[in-house]
């Protein structure tokens, strides 16, 4: 795709070319309206003066983007997206690299900030998280040719690069674990649906749980945050036949569950066993320590940053499949008492 120009933004305003730059610099010639309707249209089609010279100069923005569709209240006590970030910033600052912050109310916001970006020349590359099946920002980054890189897979990702670990794999060696201690009646409380590394957990999820070892079994998704883990895990626990092990999609949703079993009465880990993703330092500050699915999530930014770097470069870069989660057993499991 053409980027746009100022004959784009005349064109489609009906102006002359010198109007718009009357417009665009604030001098006067042209009217309030025509000024407002001129600067509207720029806006909307990603037209800045400044990128576009810029753009004509060929010099690079020195600076990549990260635009997440999530509310800001969660990501502020989300350590998974601060891990995150920092192994992104420190590869990023090493080469002399910005990293370009927005937070977005949906995937739609999330598209026209791409679509600025690339109009204005504001970033020479993007990352992409929480990919979803049939993603439409994939096709459209590969429309647009911004560099992009994937932190997510595998599949659905198209032609875009990505890096990606085995989410599956560690929900089957979690549940196997508990199934070892001997837990039958196993919960879930997962993440977002919709999102693709959700949808592969909960398929791994009910695929291990078919096995005839388990008696009962239930996914219930929420929205990461601790409000919604406590929700989902009292209703759990006020059921007629409660689980004996749950495990959670991250580790602030755990942590809250595990007040709410205290809260119930209920001993952890003699009545419930319980693990976290994402083994953050939270993990260990509370009693007992949490069981948790342990990768290096600082570590995982960086390769991501270091594709994008390379694509950006003009090299050929691919699939990367990084450490998967393994699990680390703490206090917050055990075999189930005898009922």
């Amino acid at each position: 795709m053409k980027r746009p120009t100022i004959a784009d933004v005349a064109r489609r305003a009906g102006v002359s070319k010198g109007a718009v730059s009357y417009a665009l610099n604030g001098q006067p010639g042209v009217s309030a309206a025509t000024r407002q309707r001129i600067l509207a249209i720029a806006e909307e089609i990603g037209f800045n003066p400044n990128s576009a010279a810029r753009a004509l100069s060929g010099a690079s923005a020195r600076a990549v983007g990260l635009a997440l569709s999530r509310p800001a209240r969660i990501l502020g006590i989300e350590p998974f997206f601060m891990e995150l970030i920092s192994g992104v910033e420190a590869e990023l600052s090493s080469r002399g690299y910005a990293l370009t912050l927005q937070v977005v109310a949906d995937p739609e916001a999330e598209v026209a900030v791409y679509r600025r970006w690339w109009g204005e020349r504001r970033v020479d590359g993007v990352f992409v998280c929480d990919l979803r099946a049939d993603d439409r920002r994939v096709p459209m980054l590969e429309e647009l040719d911004l560099p992009a890189v994937v932190i997510g897979g595998p599949g659905h990702t198209g032609a875009l690069p990505h890096v990606w670990s085995d989410d599956a794999a560690a929900v089957t060696e979690t549940l196997e674990y508990l199934i070892a201690l001997g837990h039958r009646r196993i919960a879930r409380v997962g993440g977002l649906p919709g999102l693709l590394h959700t949808e592969l957990r909960t398929s791994a999820f009910q695929r291990v749980c078919e096995r005839p070892e388990v008696r009962w079994s239930l996914s219930v998704p929420s929205d990461y945050s601790g409000e919604d883990g406590a929700r989902v895990t009292r209703r759990l626990l006020s059921a007629p036949e409660r689980p004996t092990a749950i495990m959670y999609d991250n580790d602030v949703m755990a942590i809250a569950g595990l007040a709410v079993a205290q809260e119930m009465g209920l001993a952890v880990p003699g009545e419930l066993s319980i693990v976290a993703w994402d083994d953050s330092p939270l993990c260990q500050l509370v009693h007992p320590a949490l069981t948790a699915l342990s990768r290096d999530i600082p570590a995982y930014g960086g390769h991501a940053a270091r594709h994008l770097l390379a694509l950006i470069r003009g090299e050929q870069v691919g699939a990367y499949q990084d450490e998967g989660a393994h699990l680390t057993p703490r206090g917050s499991t055990a075999p189930p008492r005898a009922s």
